[in-house]
């Protein structure tokens, strides 16, 4: 077992090493196309094409500025030229030199025929057959729209996709599921399938697949796993895909890739200067949203065609759909018409104005419109009025469903919680927590999580305080989160941020904490150098005052609660910079009979530990592996991912292990620390992380072991180099830098147990 867990731990991680790889080299180039905003399609203009020049590859038809034939001229430059290949049936279009096979071209954008990734198995977990997908834009005038959404298809998978181009952009998907009952048909919301979105102006992206037990569980009915890219409108996932020997060809077929597409890289003002602006007469310029530069041309207002083909827009004859009145008399102008009203009529002769009225007519226009308006307003104000009556009672009817949807009947029986009063756990009102955020105004936001959005409020006292607007609420664990809010409102530690109470009449949750004025731990690491006070007695003080803090969370608290999101970032300092453990989001409470629970797994990457990350059973030691790499962090002021870094230095928890092994903590630590921290103190809490990286989560210590070993360093702390009692060997230490700081690398320092063969590259040259 132990075995099988460090294996899947080596894939997760070389995993992310694997998103990194992929990022440093980038594919080969190639290409897209499409044309100008949304009004009557470029390819059904008149002047479709350049005279001369082939309008049609097989069912595609082909607008300038985009042409067929390459060199060929048709086209408004090189990375415009449509292959079209004539060897097939009916014939295939390419975008320039490439393999990338053109399905539609529109107005803006481009679709592609997909090419997918694909891992599959034996029963026992040989690879039968893999590839990866990437394909590369650099240079080109084509970027991957957002329409666009990366999928992983299986029930033993996980893909990364990366993009280094244009923007940078690094995700992934885990798809997982123990038996086919479990996939529901169209969802893809990780079991079975799973998606993320794409964002516009990426210009490269490389994909690959891994497996955490190569389908040995599920080959019955998952033989394979796949993930590409494609349009979401055209895919919906479906059981049967699972076990489809045909998914990887009929994707291929079926979901295209879109892709946008602009001339040049400039801005529109820019283009105008230029002599080669491609915009014809009748037309305006429209600027690239991809944040990549360049341009299209539309027609204006009243015009069409194709406005990049001389001589440009045409005006639109809008009187042959006969716009005005039956009496009036439609007047074609250059990009727009006018109505006027026939011998005997008056009126703006218009079909949605006031028409033509006969001018003997004997009708009381003039009183009846009076009348008219009258009425309709008295009308309109009656309405008006008894609308905004319903709607108020409907609003108060709706904030006592929500209240007591969300169990306030259950949280009012209990103690700890009143309507009002400013020490007791209160009960906010709706209105009230819309007025302290001014109807929660973006100014106001303090933060986003994975979990909800954080606001600043400002209550009726003057109080401030911090206000956590959820993102959904399970209702079948409502009951569950009355007693999980009940018990952390008896929380009352020092170095816990204290939660003030709650608000039931919206229709998820809103809970109310102490505001905490000097922001994250994970801020002051990381930008240490612009802070003075941030010595290494003080991160030493703050290091002990969380551990404590969690301590009394694990043991002391009247029922024990896992924290689960334990980072820099989820504790903060206030004004005198004392610790306090923040966002319990993803806590658990676990009954004193139990010492684990089996939840889905949430966390940080970089903090999870993976024990828990591979057996979903979770305890008090996932908190204590999280702490140990935020203690990490304040030793040697790196984050814990780095994916710039070097293989060895991209996961901190790894590095740091790797270094305590070799004997050369002092390497890593922050040069300051080493300045200000005594030799054997900084060893002491270097082993001390080690014991909390520890992959066992029973050979760990507890926080309150944690806890009590920080504080007896925090009182044993002396000057860190004048009190060593060997002076002459620190001097000697200090002094030679190159022994200190010494790397060995031999062949054991690359070794892997991930490879990829039969990879494709797509190449657009």
């Amino acid at each position: 077992m132990h075995i099988e867990m460090l294996h899947q731990t080596a894939v997760f991680l070389l995993l992310l090493h694997l998103s990194l790889a992929l990022a440093d080299h980038p594919p080969p180039t190639s290409t897209t196309v499409s044309a100008g905003p949304h009004r009557k399609s470029i390819t059904e203009a008149a002047n479709t094409a350049k005279p001369g020049c082939q309008t049609k590859c097989g069912n595609l038809t082909v607008p300038y500025p985009f042409g067929i034939g390459l060199n060929s001229g048709c086209s408004i430059g090189p990375w415009f030229d449509v292959k079209c290949d004539n060897s097939s049936s009916p014939p295939k279009p390419f975008i320039a030199t490439g393999n990338l096979e053109i399905v539609d071209i529109s107005d803006d954008q481009v679709r592609i025929k997909n090419w997918v990734a694909a891992r599959c198995y034996t029963e026992t977990g040989n690879i039968t057959r893999q590839n990866i997908i990437a394909i590369n834009f650099t240079s080109t005038p084509y970027s991957f729209s957002d329409s666009n959404r990366f999928t992983v298809v299986g029930c033993d998978d996980l893909a990364v996709i990366v993009g280094s181009s244009g923007r940078n952009f690094t995700s992934g998907c885990l798809s997982l599921c123990s038996q086919s009952s479990d996939i529901i048909d169209g969802f893809c919301t990780g079991i079975g399938c799973c998606q993320v979105p794409m964002p516009k102006g990426l210009k490269t992206f490389s994909s690959a697949l891994a497996s955490l037990n190569n389908h040995t569980m599920i080959h019955s009915f998952d033989p394979c796993g796949y993930a590409f890219i494609g349009d979401q409108e055209r895919f919906q996932f479906r059981t049967s895909d699972l076990q489809d020997t045909d998914f990887q060809n009929r994707t291929i077929q079926n979901v295209p890739i879109v892709i946008d597409w602009a001339i040049g890289n400039g801005t529109c003002d820019e283009a105008k200067k230029s002599a080669d602006f491609a915009c014809r007469e009748n037309s305006v310029c429209i600027g690239s949203d991809t944040g990549l530069g360049g341009y299209r041309c539309n027609c204006s207002e009243g015009y069409e065609g194709n406005p990049y083909l001389s001589p440009g827009c045409t005006d639109v004859n809008e009187c042959e759909s006969n716009p005005c009145n039956e009496h009036g008399i439609c007047t074609n102008t250059p990009g727009s018409y006018s109505c006027s009203c026939g011998d005997g009529y008056s009126g703006d002769g218009r079909k949605d104005g006031r028409g033509c009225i006969a001018v003997n007519s004997q009708f009381p226009v003039i009183k009846f419109s009076i009348g008219f308006s009258v009425g309709l307003l008295s009308i309109f104000i009656g309405v008006t009025w008894l609308y905004f009556g319903v709607k108020k009672r409907k609003l108060a009817r709706m904030r006592e469903k929500f209240f007591q949807q969300n169990g306030g009947l259950l949280l009012k029986q209990q103690s700890p919680f009143t309507e009002g009063g400013a020490e007791s756990a209160k009960i906010f009102s709706a209105q009230e927590l819309e007025k302290a955020t001014n109807n929660y105004a973006e100014d106001r936001i303090l933060g986003r999580g994975g979990y909800g959005t954080v606001y600043k409020g400002i209550l009726p006292d003057q109080r401030v305080v911090a206000i956590k607007k959820s993102r959904i609420m399970d209702q079948s664990q409502i009951e569950q989160f009355i007693n999980e809010v009940i018990i952390l409102t008896q929380v009352n530690h020092r170095n816990v941020v204290k939660l003030l109470g709650c608000c039931l009449e919206s229709e998820v949750p809103l809970l109310v904490y102490e505001f905490i004025s000097n922001g994250t731990l994970f801020h002051h690491i990381h930008n240490s150098s612009q802070m003075s006070w941030f010595a290494w007695k003080d991160r030493l003080r703050i290091a002990a005052e969380a551990a404590g803090a969690l301590a009394y969370l694990h043991s002391a608290a009247s029922m024990p609660i896992i924290h689960r999101d334990v980072k820099s970032s989820n504790i903060l300092l206030d004004d005198s910079y004392t610790a306090k453990i923040s966002d319990f989001g993803a806590s658990r409470l676990v009954p004193l009979d139990q010492t684990q629970v089996t939840t889905l797994v949430q966390g940080t990457l970089g903090y999870l530990d993976p024990e828990y990350f591979h057996t979903s059973q979770l305890t008090e030691k996932s908190d204590v592996y999280s702490f140990g790499v935020v203690l990490a962090e304040l030793m040697t002021g790196k984050k814990p991912l780095a994916p710039t870094k070097s293989e060895e230095e991209r996961n901190l928890a790894t590095c740091f292990i790797m270094s305590m092994k070799e004997n050369r903590l002092f390497q890593i630590v922050e040069p300051r620390i080493l300045r200000e921290g005594s030799l054997e103190q900084l060893q002491a809490v270097g082993e001390l992380v080690k014991r909390c990286l520890n992959l066992r989560g029973e050979e760990r210590p507890t926080m309150k072991e944690v806890a009590m070993e920080l504080e007896g360093l925090r009182r044993n702390t002396k000057h860190p180099w004048t009190q060593q009692e060997n002076t002459e060997e620190n001097e000697a230490l200090l002094g030679e830098q190159s022994d200190l700081y010494a790397i060995n690398i031999g062949p054991e320092s690359s070794t892997g147990i991930y490879q990829i063969r039969d990879s494709h590259m797509i190449n657009p040259r």
